[in-house]
């Protein structure tokens, strides 16, 4: 087997990967991929181990301690790597399952939410001024999730259009949609009827933020004139993806300051996303819906 087709293989488009991903943590995620491959590992078992480290470095934040949150970023680090594979090992194996990437999506979610409470457990005790600290906290996590949901559509929609693939994004609420309510009075489905529920709320809010209208339709364009207006643009968007907030986290926390992490994510990715936002705007006007 050719492993380094097989790595490329594994990749989105490099326009709508974070550059750090690229560099970092999916080929250290790769070389996870290939130690597992020919086990009867799963995707899913690596997005709840995933899961288990971001819970683990929320315990380790959560003291408070210099060498706790180096510890805590450790393990957050390892999150990130593992939550690369996940991906990779289902694109390889073509074994996703469509519950499963909802899985993924919850996993970020609850490893980033421990992790953010270990630091206002931890820090808090630290800090000079702990309601500042936690009104900042809580600040970058509303900014955060934000920005992921703003980062997240115009990422997929740029590679429905390019790729000339349906519209995944309102074809994939009407497909969970109806799943729920084939599983809604079933026995048994409770874990499934929780993590699609979860969806359907999280995809309105996506909606709302990033759409025009209640229901965004494809753009009247071909797939190459839509990608040179927005090649640019979208890698700005990416910019600011999951991996460089964990990065960033991560830095901020060997040098024991998270209020350098708190002002970069209130104040520089939140501007940023003010001006992509703006700038988005112009583009899509300058296209005829159909």
């Amino acid at each position: 087997m050719n492993w380094f087709n097989e790595y490329k293989n594994s990749l989105k488009m490099a326009e709508v990967e974070e550059i750090i991903d690229l560099i970092f943590f999916r080929p250290l995620a790769f070389l996870l991929v290939i130690s597992v491959y020919h086990t009867k590992i799963k995707p899913d078992h690596l997005t709840l181990a995933a899961m288990l480290m971001g819970l683990a470095g929320g315990c380790f934040y959560s003291f408070g301690l210099h060498l706790s949150c180096i510890l805590g970023a450790l393990f957050f680090l390892l999150f990130n790597i593992l939550d690369c594979s996940d991906g990779q090992l289902a694109r390889l194996k073509k074994n996703g399952t469509s519950v499963g990437r909802l899985l993924d999506g919850i996993a970020d979610y609850i490893a980033t939410v421990a992790i953010f409470i270990g630091i206002a457990i931890g820090y808090s005790q630290k800090a000079e001024q702990p309601l500042l600290m936690l009104i900042l906290l809580s600040l970058s996590g509303v900014s955060i999730i934000i920005q992921e949901v703003l980062v997240d559509y115009y990422r997929t929609r740029f590679l429905d259009i390019v790729m000339k693939r349906k519209n995944t994004f309102e074809e994939g609420i009407e497909e969970y949609k109806n799943e729920y309510k084939i599983i809604k009075n079933q026995k048994g489905k409770w874990f499934d009827k929780t993590i699609i529920f979860i969806y359907l709320i999280y995809s309105k809010v996506q909606r709302n933020l990033a759409a025009r209208k209640k229901r965004e339709k494809f753009f009247n364009t071909n797939p190459q004139d839509y990608f040179n207006k927005n090649r640019i643009i979208i890698r700005f968007w990416v910019f600011m993806g999951p991996s460089a907030v964990i990065t960033t986290l991560i830095l901020c926390s060997l040098f024991y300051r998270f209020d350098i992490f708190f002002w970069i994510i209130i104040g520089g990715f939140n501007i940023l996303a003010v001006l992509l936002w703006i700038i988005q705007r112009q583009i899509d006007k300058s296209y005829v819906t159909l």
